[in-house]
């Protein structure tokens, strides 16, 4: 009997496009649920009632939530192919540690970026150039923050790139200039079809950002 698999997700949301890019390189079928923040389904709500946020993935009527957990999760369920964690429990600390780092500093800085104005955005944007130097330095000279093969980390961080555009139109500044690899990085992860299909186009992010922005007056 084949796995059912449901997604719940929104189409911006970096935290909804990691989840897609680890089940891509698992090369699981699954069914994508769009929600309507606005307007939550009852699946969602039904499904995490604590946070009633997106993501939530359903496997044969059991939901899993948050972001991080889920995409661990897919890869301890479906660990035939495409490892996302390293054999050995420290690489897997290690990568749990920057995959958390991206997780919490890229979001916090980036909303700082585009929500906030005059010495809060500023701090926003040196918070943000920070982190991604940090991380530069983490990525050294591999092609992947998980060595040869794409990893925790870069299914973690990857989908903020999508975002990118945005804090650079937002903040006045440019990503590859100040962090040159990190860009470089991003273009590799998107010669896979695993990513390129699962990230949404930074021009629509922005536009969205755009009406978000009019709507409640951050201009």
């Amino acid at each position: 009997m084949a796995d059912e698999v449901i997604l719940l997700g929104f189409w911006p949301s970096p935290f909804g496009m990691r989840t897609r890019v680890a089940l891509a390189e698992k090369g699981v079928v699954y069914e994508y649920k769009e929600e309507d923040l606005q307007d939550k389904s009852p699946l969602l709500l039904k499904s995490n009632p604590i946070h009633k946020e997106i993501p939530v993935l359903n496997h044969n009527g059991k939901p899993i939530c948050e972001s991080l957990i889920i995409v661990q999760y897919i890869d301890e369920v479906w660990n035939d192919k495409s490892p996302l964690l390293p054999k050995y429990s420290y690489e897997r600390a290690h990568a749990r540690f920057w995959a958390d780092f991206a997780d919490k500093k890229i979001s916090d800085y980036g909303s700082r970026i585009l929500w906030k104005k005059g010495e809060e955005q500023e701090e926003g944007k040196k918070g943000f150039l920070d982190c991604l130097k940090l991380l530069e330095g983490e990525l050294g000279e591999k092609p992947y923050f998980g060595g040869e093969s794409l990893g925790l980390v870069d299914v973690a961080f990857l989908p903020f790139s999508c975002w990118f555009y945005s804090f650079e139109t937002c903040g006045n500044f440019s990503v590859e200039k100040e962090c040159p690899k990190i860009i470089a990085w991003v273009e590799r992860c998107k010669e896979k079809e695993s990513v390129s299909k699962s990230l949404q186009d930074p021009q629509k992010i922005y536009e969205y950002v755009a009406v978000l922005k009019k709507r409640f007056g951050v201009e």
